[in-house]
């Protein structure tokens, strides 16, 4: 390789390496989405649960 070609060939490599970090982020997110979905539906249940608990609580305790 010629000396000139160095720069070339460096860019070359940061390309490709740049393209394979970014496929590994994109299967990494695709497969992380649908367990945070659960999570935070987990998350806003329990709170639900937790607000209306006392309420039917009251409601058995009056009727």
């Amino acid at each position: 390789a010629e000396t000139g070609e160095l720069d070339q060939m460096l860019m070359k490599v940061a390309d490709f390496y740049e393209d394979e970090v970014e496929q590994s982020v994109k299967a990494l997110t695709s497969i992380m989405e649908p367990f945070m979905i659960i999570i935070l539906g987990g998350m806003v249940g329990s709170i639900l649960v937790s607000m209306y608990l006392p309420i039917f609580s009251v409601m058995d305790y009056l009727g």
